[in-house]
C-alpha cells in the first residue's frame, strides 16, 4: 500500500461517467489512499449517465484544498454541472496553487479551464473539447495520458489503466 496517509477526492455531480470516477476512486483506496466522493452536499445523491448512484462522502463547505493531496476530476456530462456553481473549480484553482496533484480526464478538462490552471500547460481531453483546452491557454496533446508537473489528464475511460497508473505514481512521491 503506498499511498498510506494521502487523501484524494473525486469531484461528483450528475451524469457522471461511471467509470472514470470509480476506476480511480477503488484504484487509489486499493493503494491504502483515503478517497472521498467531493460534491456540493454531503449525503446528496448523484446517478452517473448509466443510473449508478453515488453518494456524496464530503461536501466542499467540509474541506480545503490544502487538506487533500489530490483531486481527480471525472468526465461525462458532470463537469457541465459542475460549471454552473464556483465551488469545484474553485476547490480545483486552490489544490493546484497549493502543488496538489490535479488529475481530470475525458470532458474533465473543462473544470480545469474554469479554474484556470491549464495556461502554459501540455494537456489532454477527449478530442471534441481540445479546442477548449487550447482556448484555455494549454498545449493539447493526443495521448492517453499527459503528466506536467503535479498535472495529469487522459482522454477517456480506455485510457484509464494509464491515468491511474500515473496518479498513483504522482500520488507516491507527494
Amino acid at each position: 500500500m503506498t499511498l498510506q496517509g494521502k487523501k484524494a477526492v473525486v469531484l461528483i455531480e450528475e451524469q457522471y461517467q461511471e467509470l472514470e470516477v470509480w476506476v480511480p476512486y477503488y484504484r487509489l483506496k486499493e493503494e491504502g489512499a483515503q478517497a472521498l466522493l467531493l460534491g456540493p452536499e454531503k449525503g446528496r445523491v448523484f446517478k452517473g449517465k448509466f443510473g449508478y448512484p453515488a453518494f456524496v462522502e464530503a461536501a466542499y463547505a467540509e474541506l480545503r484544498p490544502e487538506q487533500v493531496d489530490a483531486v481527480v476530476v471525472p468526465g461525462g456530462f458532470a463537469p457541465d454541472f459542475m460549471r454552473r456553481y464556483p465551488e469545484p473549480a474553485a476547490f480545483v484553482a486552490g489544490a493546484f496553487k497549493a502543488g496538489k496533484v490535479v488529475a481530470s480526464i475525458c470532458h474533465g478538462a473543462w473544470i480545469l479551464a474554469s479554474a484556470g490552471v491549464l495556461k502554459g500547460r501540455k494537456a489532454t481531453s477527449f478530442y471534441a473539447i481540445a479546442d477548449d483546452v487550447r482556448n484555455a491557454g494549454a498545449q493539447w496533446v493526443d495521448a492517453e495520458v499527459c503528466v506536467d508537473g503535479g498535472l495529469i489528464t487522459s482522454r477517456k475511460p480506455e485510457d484509464l489503466p494509464a491515468f491511474c497508473r500515473e496518479l498513483v505514481k504522482a500520488l507516491s512521491s507527494s
